[in-house]
């Protein structure tokens, strides 16, 4: 077994496409394809099978994955300590989120700490970017919230209150806040139902026994407030991705506390890896002065 082979494998699995891995390895679709098929025959088994113009791992190779997933994790940790001998001057840190209004501060403060350190970031949804992150994919991730998992520390960053907007010709328009109770059979544009600013949103209606309309639910605040701006209904965001918009109008939430809230999660096995730490470094002084215990607590006690 040669580690080409591996590498090979775990491209392919990871996208579950030859095409995809040999762009990515930079080399030609059949060689990806014979390193695969070369491992399965060395060993005497199936790796992956085809379900028309897809393939699928099998159970085997769906456990091989798991261990090149520590693998290549571990040997990107190893050049990375070779690396420090020469400060942090080179190196990429791979960085996780739901979405850029939290992660935009602390990428730019990262990038004036550290210059010389290249950043990708991952935009998606919570599941994919938790999976990114439990795969090895991505170092750090900015998640609005997080499941207890003692695999996970996460660090409380931020938290912006929930706030309803409406457009101009709605009857609140000329209103300077909302009561949780005038949501009572207002026609509401919101988030899927697994999104932070919903499960917040529901919860303070339950609270309040108050019964809205949800009339749409759709997964881009791009397009809960272009609904709003064509008068469809009214909308619920944080207010931190709230854009100012002449077609609508923002409604803070006057008699609740309705809050989403921002955490900066990482794998507890690699909170000493070099990029980590660092990144863990520069979170910290954005971070309201407070005692260290109270930053950082595996994801696993609740916050």
């Amino acid at each position: 077994m040669r580690h080409t082979q591996l590498r090979s494998f775990h491209a392919v699995a990871q996208r579950l496409s030859f095409t995809a891995a040999a762009r990515e390895l930079g080399v030609s679709q059949p060689t990806i394809t014979t390193q695969v098929k070369s491992l399965e025959q060395e060993f005497g088994v199936e790796l992956f099978v085809r379900r028309g113009r897809r393939i699928e791992l099998t159970e085997t190779g769906g456990g091989l994955l798991d261990i090149t997933r520590r693998l290549f994790a571990d040997e990107k940790e190893a050049a990375d300590y070779l690396n420090e001998t020469r400060g942090l001057k080179t190196g990429h840190l791979r960085v996780g989120a739901v979405g850029p209004y939290h992660v935009t501060d602390m990428l730019a403060a990262f990038n004036a700490r550290h210059p010389g350190l290249y950043v990708s970031v991952t935009v998606g949804n919570s599941r994919d970017t938790l999976r990114d992150l439990l795969d090895y994919r991505t170092d750090v991730a900015v998640l609005a919230h997080v499941d207890p998992d003692p695999r996970l520390v996460a660090i409380p960053y931020r938290r912006h209150r929930v706030v309803a907007f409406c457009h101009i010709d709605h009857p609140f328009a000329q209103r300077r806040g909302i009561r949780v109770r005038d949501m009572e059979g207002q026609r509401l544009i919101l988030r899927e139902a697994g999104s932070t600013t919903r499960r917040a949103f529901d919860q303070a209606m339950r609270e309040a026994h108050v019964r809205p309309q949800v009339v749409m639910e759709i997964g881009s605040r791009e397009s809960i407030r272009e609904a709003v701006a064509k008068g469809i209904g009214m909308g619920v965001v944080s207010e931190a991705e709230f854009i100012p918009d002449p077609r609508i109008r923002p409604l803070p939430i006057t008699d609740a506390e309705v809050y989403t809230y921002a955490h900066v999660v990482h794998l507890k096995e690699r909170q000493n890896a070099r990029l980590v730490r660092a990144f863990l470094q520069v979170l910290a002084g954005l971070l309201p002065v407070s005692s260290p215990s109270s930053r950082r607590r595996p994801s696993d006690s609740r916050r």
